[in-house]
């Protein structure tokens, strides 16, 4: 072995160097004709690089040009780790590229994604030769700067990556030599993946530009191919609807692909209706009935990235949106006049009422850990949090902490908190409400008013605390009865229009129930935190201007020991048909 490597003191002339000459006479060349500095240390890794050759040659009998392109993947390894575990220990790391540039040259070996991650630039230009390698990616550069690529950036170092790549598959560094297939068969064997992938798009272009191949197909999405499938008929109209759609590109292809899978299931399940002409009714709530028992990855053409899905019942948003796909469809090609009216696509393409009631938001339990880090990061905003332009912050940085402070601590929802009033907030001391702007000192509880809504509601002014009426709905000689016989307009009860609003004997306007506070303060009360925002005070005591003692508050006949009662839950009153002789006179 010593004298294999021809290290120090070896023996340039012994008998076993003529023997095996015309396997080393080809390495030698190899070694010769690359473009590599003549160092000492790259002359080191080129010598262990034909020791390694010869004697991979002694164990498997065979020569290297009769090797197959696994027997040089076991021996370059996928990786350094692999390639030092088939090698001898004194096989360096600066041995392995040397060695794929030998395979490349004399075994004819291509497959260089299947090595993970290696310096292609570097094997390309000992390869082909420096000042070749980077005239051909100049001139790619060039056509994408133009256009505004980054790839066109000189800093950029994906474009050289993904070109050394390809010209070595081609097994030349000329533009001229790129054709279509070559590009295509990348795709096709799946040589590149993620943002390579995306880049060989970017070069094709280039290259199209040059005049040397065609540009890249046009691809639908995220998918690698045009969808297709199906009943042929089908096909055919989902196609004409998609050209003729004024739908965003976007929403025409996801709505292609899901016609598509239903052309599948009529291929599968009712070749008789592959017309859509010769739909009906009844062929309708026969395709809803099966979507409905569908499962994932059934009638789809490819199931890659599905995954732990397959098999799983659709979920009802699924099922909604693929409803409303074939609803357009037939809406569209029936105002068009492609198809006779045989059907009423909105009623008979409407969602059901089973697959309706599950859609809508699916809340979920917080996490006390997250909830910690809100509760953290809430008490703790600063200014510079906050995202600011050259014009400064968008809000002021005290309507965001009041905000941010309301909806960690209050317990309410958006719109909740959005009707907040000026003032809404009391100091409870003992039995007595205290207003946010007394000198009185603030004990530990505090009270919100969440005002509720109405046909007219009281907003308070943020300077002086008066109350100004807002602009009255519609039905104002109903309101005013109302008004009138059951005084401030916030004590009407929750309704559709005024005139359908009754009086409850012990109706309390609503507002905010355990069930609408936060996660972490749900769990109990045991906390200060989470006992400040779950307590809640009479309504009464909330709103001044409900108490008899207002100045502002000038119907005394207001019956609050009928209409307001705290803590009580609403019930319906044993006076029901006065009640609607009311709500009979108010709809005349």
């Amino acid at each position: 072995m010593h004298n294999l490597r021809r290290l120090q003191h070896h023996d340039p002339h012994a008998p076993d160097w003529r023997k095996i000459a015309r396997l080393l006479a080809p390495l030698e060349a190899v070694n010769a004709a690359l473009d590599s500095p003549a160092t000492t240390h790259r002359r080191r890794a080129m010598l262990d690089t034909v020791a390694l050759l010869l004697t991979h040659c002694a164990e498997t009998g065979r020569t290297f040009w009769a090797w197959t392109g696994e027997e040089w993947i076991h021996l370059l390894g996928r990786d350094q780790i692999q390639f030092h575990r088939h090698s001898p220990a004194w096989a360096g790391d600066e041995v392995r590229p040397y060695l794929a540039a030998h395979a490349y040259l004399l075994g004819s070996f291509t497959d260089f994604h299947k090595l993970g991650s290696f310096q292609r630039l570097t094997l390309s230009r000992r390869i082909f030769g420096r000042a070749r390698v980077d005239e051909e990616i100049t001139r790619i550069r060039a056509v994408l700067g133009a256009w505004g690529y980054q790839l066109g950036r000189p800093e950029d170092t994906l474009l050289p990556m993904v070109a050394c790549q390809v010209f070595l598959l081609n097994r030349s560094p000329y533009c001229e030599d790129l054709d279509t297939d070559l590009f295509d068969r990348i795709r096709e064997n799946r040589m590149l993946q993620g943002p390579q992938l995306n880049t060989l798009h970017a070069l094709q272009r280039a290259v199209a530009d040059l005049g040397f191949c065609d540009p890249p197909q046009q691809r639908t999405g995220r998918q690698n191919a045009r969808a297709s499938g199906g009943a042929r008929v089908w096909e055919q109209w989902v196609d004409r609807w998609h050209d003729t759609s004024t739908l965003t590109p976007g929403v025409r292809g996801d709505f292609r692909c899901t016609l598509l899978r239903v052309g599948r299931w009529i291929a599968a399940e009712h070749p008789e209706a592959g017309d859509p002409s010769d739909w009906t009714r009844q062929t309708c709530a026969t395709w809803i009935a099966a979507l409905d028992r569908m499962n994932v990855g059934d009638y789809v053409q490819r199931t890659v990235g599905l995954k732990d899905r397959l098999g799983k019942p659709l979920e009802a948003a699924t099922k909604a949106g693929q409803i409303t796909a074939l609803r357009t469809f037939f809406r569209d090609c029936q105002e068009w006049d492609w198809l006779p009216q045989r059907f009423d696509p909105q009623r008979a393409l409407a969602v059901p009422r089973t697959i309706a009631a599950l859609l809508g938001p699916d809340p979920r339990i917080i996490a006390d850990e997250i909830w910690a880090k809100l509760l953290w990061a809430g008490l703790n905003l600063s200014a510079e949090d906050l995202p600011q332009t050259q014009a400064g912050h968008f809000y002021p940085f005290e309507l965001v902490r009041a905000l941010t402070l309301t909806w960690l601590f209050s317990g309410q929802r958006s719109n909740e908190i959005s009707r907040l009033r000026t003032g809404c907030i009391r100091w409870q001391h003992q039995d007595a409400t205290i207003d946010s702007t007394s000198d009185h000192p603030r004990p530990g509880h505090r009270r919100m008013a969440v005002p509720a809504t109405g046909p007219a509601e009281v907003h308070r002014s943020p300077n002086r605390g008066t109350r100004r009426s807002a602009v009255r709905r519609s039905c104002p000689a109903c309101f005013d009865q109302l008004h009138q016989q059951y005084g401030h307009p916030d004590a009407l009860p929750q309704g559709g229009s005024p005139a359908r609003r009754y009086s409850w004997q012990h109706h309390q306007p609503p507002r905010p129930l355990n069930h609408r506070q936060p996660a972490l303060q749900r769990q109990g009360t045991d906390d200060l935190v989470r006992a400040s925002g779950v307590a809640r005070a009479p309504i009464a005591a909330v709103l001044p201007v409900l108490r008899e003692d207002h100045p502002e508050h000038t119907l005394q006949s207001l019956q609050r020991s009928r209409v307001f009662r705290a803590e009580r839950s609403h019930r319906r009153s044993p006076h029901r048909s006065r009640q609607g002789r009311l709500g009979r006179r108010c709809r005349r």
